[in-house]
């Protein structure tokens, strides 16, 4: 590869105007292996083409823009030549650097470096379009996100073909140069919770963004709690629901996953699959998750109390089954739970760092021999077994990934206060659950709404889900400025056209 020369006019054997820093920037481009400069005839003389070779498309230089720039007189007429979109003609340095990274390739007379053509032409080496993997729905839509922001924008415009639809387009990272996609419907989103979002991703100084998961912890209101104020999402049509709501969301190139906001607790149990069936089984099934959480964080702190301090407590039926259980038990209740809790997060840590089909042995076999080999060598008791089994069936209910880790959290907390103060200390516990979920807020807006503060309308679709003639308004959370759905009246109005006797 042959390193970059001086260019000079030949007419008054003076360097042009802006050719120092441009030949800078080829030094230093050329210092790498995979930049790629070549001369090319042309009726206007000597074309120099550079570009990297890791992020164009071959098939697009050798078919659509070499053999049609051999006509080429000006390198204003690229426009005209190549049947390709976004072509720049610029003399700003940093505009060609940038651009050369972005899957553009450069284009420019030899004889005339005051303006460089930029052609784009970058390869395509994300992953197809599939059917989601945590989020995965019986029916309703298969399409998940992918890591390509230009697809992932895509898929929620094709369900939102409406030119209120708006984009906000900023880059975060110094070193990255991650391109992040606010998005919002205008004239139903509140541009408050819009202007949150920009200004707080505009203010963020760091080299590398290369997650959506970065963002949730740089721009959520309270960073230090285990709680996620964003809903993480991998499905499109989710994000699609949540912006006609008037929410915003954040789509991050290189991530397959999308940001809403604002969000409540209440719908970090809410599964999307919910709105495609019955509004009484969607029902049933949000309480089932609910009750199933709050089981697994208090089964196992009562079961340590209760033997430690309140065996009074026990029925007489039970007490006979307990004692035999616990009586070769060398260790005491919340030694033995312990052990039993963090062989569980063990074997899930496990499960989900191996390879698929040897994470689901490990997890399933490893959990029948350790189970079986601790209640045989009386370290814990086969009572305490299965209520831990049970807390880490019901913690895998929760639709959304980063709650299910919050509720594997917070059970330990309990489970130590269980065992200084017994159920006082499951009580206080719970307290201070409770008050920091009452301070805990997302975008502003108070993160236990619509329970506190009280909303009678949004509580027709959180813990419960009343039928969708019932849901003719927009949450109060997301301070819609158009908070009205449809009409509630002819939603409910079922017309058939009556046959003529």
């Amino acid at each position: 590869m042959k390193r970059w020369k001086t260019i000079r006019n030949k007419e008054n054997g003076k360097e042009q105007q802006g050719e120092e820093p441009f030949q800078a920037l080829l030094q230093q481009l050329v210092n790498s292996d995979d930049f790629i400069q070549f001369t090319y005839k042309s009726a206007a003389g000597l074309l120099c083409i550079g570009y990297y070779t890791s992020l164009i498309d071959g098939k697009i230089l050798h078919q659509d823009i070499l053999p049609n720039i051999k006509s080429l007189e000006s390198i204003h007429h690229l426009h005209s030549l190549i049947p390709i979109e976004n072509i720049i003609v610029t003399s700003d340095v940093t505009k060609i650097k940038d651009s050369l990274l972005n899957g553009h390739m450069m284009v420019f007379i030899t004889k005339d470096i005051g303006q460089i053509g930029l052609v784009r032409a970058p390869v395509d080496n994300t992953r197809e379009v599939s059917i989601p993997e945590v989020e995965f729905s019986v029916v309703g839509p298969k399409e998940s996100f992918v890591e390509s922001l230009d697809k992932n924008l895509n898929l929620v415009r094709k369900r939102l073909p409406l030119p209120e639809l708006k984009t906000i387009e900023i880059v975060i990272g110094t070193i990255s140069k991650t391109k992040v996609s606010v998005l919002y419907i205008d004239g139903i989103a509140n541009k408050e919770n819009v202007q949150t979002v920009t200004q707080r991703l505009s203010d963020l100084e760091i080299d590398q963004v290369n997650d959506s998961s970065y963002l949730t912890q740089l721009i959520q209101d309270n960073q230090n709690s285990p709680f996620p104020q964003l809903i993480d999402t991998e499905r499109p049509d989710r994000i699609a629901s949540a912006l006609g709501e008037g929410k915003v969301a954040i789509l991050v190139d290189g991530a397959p996953h999308g940001l809403i906001a604002p969000t409540n607790l209440f719908e970090f149990f809410v599964a999307y699959e919910d709105y495609f069936l019955n509004w009484a089984v969607a029902t049933f099934f949000r309480l089932v998750r609910f009750f199933a959480v709050l089981f697994s964080i208090l089964i196992t702190p009562i079961y340590v109390a209760v033997l430690t301090y309140h065996y009074e407590l026990i029925p007489k039926d039970l007490v006979s089954t307990l004692v035999t259980s616990r009586n070769p038990i060398p260790l005491p209740p919340i030694m033995e739970a312990l052990i039993l809790e963090l062989a569980i997060e063990l074997l899930r840590e496990a499960g989900a760092r191996l390879p698929t089909k040897v994470g689901q042995t490990i997890g399933i076999v490893g959990g029948i021999v350790i189970g079986t080999a601790s209640v045989e060598a009386g370290l814990t008791s086969n009572v305490l077994l299965i209520i831990v089994a049970l807390a880490a069936l019901a913690s895998f209910t929760t639709p959304v990934y980063q709650m299910g880790n919050t509720i594997r959290l917070i059970r330990f907390p309990f489970l130590l206060m269980a065992h200084y103060i017994g159920l006082v200390g499951v009580a206080v516990s719970f307290i201070f659950l409770l008050i920091h979920l009452l301070r805990l807020s997302s975008l502003g807006r108070p993160f236990l709404e619509p329970v506190y503060p009280l909303r009678l309308q949004g509580l027709v679709d959180s813990i419960i889900r009343l039928p969708i003639p019932f849901q003719s308004k927009r949450p109060a959370q997301s301070q819609a400025e158009d908070d009205k759905k449809f009409n509630a009246m002819k939603a409910k109005r079922i017309k058939d056209t009556k046959k003529n006797d």
